[in-house]
Parts: C-alpha cells; sequence; structure tokens
C-alpha cells in the first residue's frame, strides 16, 4: 500500500492513515485523491495573495502527488498556472457564469498517463440543472458540478466516474437541495459505476446535505473516507483556516466514495510554509484501492 506521506520545504503535513477493511481484497496500483479550495486568485488577500501563494500551492499538490485532484474556487488563470507547472495533469473545467472561461470552475486534474477520459460534463446545482449560469432556492451564486468519466489504465481499463462541486456559502436551502440533486444525479445514470466526489460543501458532517449524500438506504452507499479512517470526531479536524492554520471549525471539505473502494488512508493536509499556508483551506486526500 502506498502511503500519502506529504512533505514540503520545511513542512510537516499532518496525515492521518490506518488500515481499513472497507471492501475485500484490492487489486492494482492504489488510487490518490485530492481536494482543494485553492481561493480565488482575484481576492484582495493582501500578503496572501495569488501571487504570492501560488507557487506554495503548487509545492503541496506536488507532495501530495494525486492521481485525481478537484479543485474549488478555481479562476481560468489559475488553472492555466497549475496546469502549466503540474505538465503530468490533464485539466478539465467551464465556468459556472455565462463565459465559459469567465468565473469560478470546479476543475479536475488527472494523471494523463494513468487516465482516459471517457465522458465529461457540469450541472448547474439548481431547478434547471441544464441551463448555464442558473441558481434557485437561496443560492447567493451559480454554482456547479463538474464531472470526469475516466477509464483507469492502470487497472484493468476499469472506469469511474468522479465528481467535484462547491456548494454556496450562504443558502442553507440550496446546499440541502444541491445534494439531493447530486445524489438524484448519480443514482439515475451512474448507480452502478464506481464513484468518487471531491468538493467544498460549505458546511459541516452534522449538517442534513451530508447526511443525505452519505445516507445508505437505496442503491447508493457513499462514504465519507476521513470518519472511515478517523471514527472519532475531535476538535481539530476543521479545513477552513483563513490563512491562520486554525484547525477548530467545521470539516467542509469531504471525499467521499462509493463501495467499489477499499479506504486506505485519509487526510487533511496542514501544510504552511513558515505559517504562510497555501490557501484558506487546508486540501484534504484520500488513498483508494479498487475492490475485486
Amino acid at each position: 500500500m502506498r502511503m500519502l506521506m506529504c512533505f514540503a520545504v520545511g513542512i510537516w503535513l499532518q496525515v492521518v492513515s490506518n488500515e481499513s477493511t472497507f471492501g475485500q481484497q484490492s487489486s492494482g496500483p492504489t488510487l490518490s485523491v485530492m481536494s482543494f479550495n485553492i481561493r480565488y486568485g482575484t481576492a484582495n488577500d493582501g500578503d496572501n495573495r495569488w501571487e504570492l501563494r501560488r507557487d506554495l500551492v503548487v509545492k503541496t499538490v506536488e507532495d501530495c502527488s494525486p492521481d485525481l485532484l478537484g479543485t474549488q474556487e478555481t479562476l481560468r488563470f489559475q488553472a492555466d498556472y497549475l496546469q502549466q507547472h503540474l505538465p503530468e495533469h490533464a485539466y478539465f473545467g467551464r465556468s459556472r457564469d455565462q463565459q465559459p472561461d469567465q468565473g469560478e470552475e470546479c476543475g479536475i486534474f488527472y494523471l494523463k498517463q494513468r487516465f482516459e477520459m471517457v465522458q465529461s460534463g457540469q450541472f448547474w446545482l439548481s431547478e434547471s440543472p441544464d441551463e448555464v449560469a442558473s441558481k434557485s432556492w437561496d443560492s447567493s451564486l451559480p454554482r456547479i458540478a463538474t464531472w470526469l468519466l475516466l477509464k483507469d489504465k492502470a487497472n484493468n481499463n476499469r472506469e469511474l466516474l468522479l465528481l467535484n462541486t462547491h456548494f454556496d456559502h450562504r443558502g442553507e436551502q440550496a446546499r440541502l437541495e444541491s445534494a439531493k440533486l447530486i445524489r438524484k444525479w448519480l443514482e439515475e445514470n451512474y448507480q452502478q459505476h464506481p464513484i468518487v466526489i471531491t468538493g467544498d460543501f460549505n458546511c459541516g458532517v452534522d449538517s442534513k446535505p451530508y447526511e443525505w449524500l452519505t445516507r445508505q438506504d437505496s442503491g447508493l452507499t457513499l462514504t465519507d473516507t476521513f470518519r472511515f479512517i478517523s471514527p472519532e470526531r475531535t476538535q481539530t479536524e476543521g479545513t477552513f483556516n483563513g490563512f491562520r492554520g486554525s484547525k477548530d471549525g467545521a470539516r467542509i471539505d469531504w471525499v467521499l466514495c462509493s463501495e467499489h473502494f477499499r479506504i486506505e488512508s485519509a487526510s487533511i493536509v496542514h501544510s504552511n510554509d513558515n505559517e504562510r499556508y497555501p490557501s484558506d483551506h487546508f486540501p484534504i486526500t484520500s488513498e483508494l484501492s479498487w475492490r475485486d
């Protein structure tokens, strides 16, 4: 089993890992998944603005070496910079706004050598999911889910569905309806497929959206990888740090997976360079292996 031990220059990246019994035997290379809210590149963040931390973002990704990376708050110039400095990865993303290259993307990076894209798409988290830039309920902004159907060439060309999303930061009803929409979409289109979900959900693990996505009363079972590895909830598992490194908030960033995978490890990556952080969110990682 390849362990997710991530280091950066002068930095210790905390890793929470454990052996698991999720699934039975596993085969082939493991699958390293990362979710990372990289913070808008145009935000007025002073000493934490994009130009001063972009190389630390790249370094953090490189050190964790993900096979699959779901990003949030990604603007096109940020995606271009990351793709330039992560040349082994391909990128797929589209803006949530009318113009496809203007506005936030929930972009996905994947290893070109390992994966072949079979299908791709995006839908809006609204009552009209096929309508570009649509929003509903009490959502403050258009919100999206971006997805890829990928063929894993390192595991007998097995297909998996990766979905990456970012829920609204204000609308409580919108977050719940978004969770319901995503679950319904998965059940109607990819219930029999192996599924991985990455995202910033802007709500904690005691919320209704979390309960809805991880409910096990239908044919689709999605498991929170971090909670599986670390069953006991602690006061230091928050993922929004506000560039201050605080760990006591809610765990609002998750990696979920279907029961086609064995969960080998999961981590919250507390990466910093002398207390300078790559983003106002801690990235999260999970290592999965295919279940036979």
